[in-house]
């Protein structure tokens, strides 16, 4: 089964690739944001007051709140666990994909209920 980054991934193979290291800020919360990612490879920890509240793996999106959202702000603060290399998706190809690949928006709402699950504390 493909994951929402490796279906983003199949849809626009010029997606621009983004590189960081360790310990960078990718977004902050409360931000205004325009993009969401698709996590290529490493690790990135989204965390709400100061707590890591989840860690992103390979081939997972994150960052899509803020591009549906009406105010367009962000949730959490986004850090690079280890050193990353990430597909950028704007809101005009999210929307594409959602639209025209109804099994990308399926993943990423199961990729949302996975990780509300975990919150929650179920498996």
């Amino acid at each position: 089964m493909l994951e929402p980054g490796d279906l983003a991934n199949l849809f626009f193979n010029n997606l621009k690739i983004t590189t960081v290291p360790a310990g960078t800020v990718i977004f902050r919360a409360e931000e205004k944001g325009s993009l969401m990612y698709t996590l290529i490879k490493g690790e990135v920890d989204l965390i709400v007051n100061d707590q890591v509240v989840e860690t992103i793996f390979e081939h997972d999106v994150f960052g899509q709140g803020a591009l549906v959202q009406p105010d367009h702000t962000r949730a959490s603060t986004a850090i690079a666990r280890t050193d990353c290399e990430m597909g950028e998706l704007d809101r005009e190809k999210f929307i594409f994909l959602v639209q025209e690949t109804p099994f990308f928006a399926l993943e990423v709402i199961r990729s949302l209920s996975t990780r509300l699950r975990k919150m929650k504390g179920e498996s």
